[in-house]
């Protein structure tokens, strides 16, 4: 069977992601160069929040949900890196899983109407969360770099 062409973006998005972090030890998860930035551990659970926002928001009814102080809220409390890398394997699981359930006509379907991707085609879904992701790798890249450590290139073993 083909690589479903919606999730590989997110799959590919997960391992580069993954590649970055790899410099980061369970000591790094609270680190943040200025205090109230996300720490190291916040980012990565902000991107896994934000892969099951887009999954939840492209198939709901309502569309997304923008209750940001109460996402925020939530990624605030994540204080392991151990514990926001699983909330992500997990996320990107779940996208997969739910991506792969849907028929082409489902995924060609339109996002409800609001101000987040109304009216794009649900499949628009895994362009931003690639997107999405490599903005938040590239800023743990500079998070590595503060703390003195050489992130491996993302997109090579």
């Amino acid at each position: 069977m083909a690589a479903n062409p919606h999730v590989t973006p997110i799959k590919l998005a997960l391992r580069y992601l993954g590649r970055t972090c790899s410099v980061f030890g369970e000591q790094d998860s609270g680190y943040a160069p200025v205090p109230g930035q996300f720490t190291v551990a916040q980012h990565v659970a902000h991107v896994a929040q934000t892969i099951d926002w887009f999954v939840e928001g492209a198939f709901r009814p309502e569309g997304f949900d923008t209750d940001f102080a109460l996402h925020q809220a939530k990624v605030r409390d994540v204080h392991s890196l151990a514990e926001a890398m699983a909330w992500l394997a997990r996320s990107v699981d779940d996208a997969a899983a739910v991506i792969e359930s849907r028929t082409p006509q489902e995924m060609a379907a339109p996002i409800a109407p609001g101000p987040v991707m109304g009216g794009l085609p649900r499949s628009s879904i895994s362009g931003g969360i690639a997107e999405h992701t490599a903005h938040h790798r590239g800023a743990l890249a500079v998070y590595a770099r503060l703390l003195g450590y050489a992130p491996p290139m993302p997109y090579a073993d």
